[in-house]
């Protein structure tokens, strides 16, 4: 998971674009079947986001996603959970305090985030992750507007 993490980093502008190529059409989707089916299909939507997600980003599913603003990395994958930047622990080269045989993520998210057309994203400040929807969906909770 970690190389593809690294690769999605690398390719966060062309990742980017498919992200808004799709989300629409992803949202509008996930609206429908929601509608139809009320949240019956919540289990199989959620298991195929984990899967999708956790092979392109190695996704955590913290159900607040924000991917788009951090250069296609998860900023879960942080070993202190730090979600709006890094800590002052980033060694000179750029590999993390915690797990020195891991780049910090976050030196991987805002290289990814210069790439990107949206690439200030990443400066807006993030509340902290809301320990209740860990787990879930936040394709969900987009199209539901939760």
């Amino acid at each position: 998971m970690y190389a593809i993490r690294r690769w999605s980093s690398r390719h966060a502008r062309g990742l980017e674009r498919l992200y808004k190529a799709t989300r629409p059409g992803i949202l509008s989707g996930l609206r429908l079947v929601t509608r139809l089916f009320g949240k019956r299909l919540d289990r199989p939507i959620t298991a195929t986001e984990r899967l999708l997600k956790g092979a392109l980003f190695d996704c955590q599913m913290c159900g607040d996603c924000v991917l788009s603003k951090t250069g296609m990395t998860c900023p879960m994958n942080c070993p202190k959970g730090i979600r709006n930047g890094p800590c002052g622990g980033v060694r000179a080269n750029g590999m993390c305090e915690v797990k020195p045989d891991m780049r910090c993520v976050w030196v991987d998210a805002w290289n990814g985030a210069a790439k990107m057309e949206d690439g200030d994203a990443i400066k807006d400040i993030e509340f902290a992750v809301d320990h209740s929807r860990v787990g879930q969906s936040s394709w969900l909770r987009l199209a539901r507007d939760e």
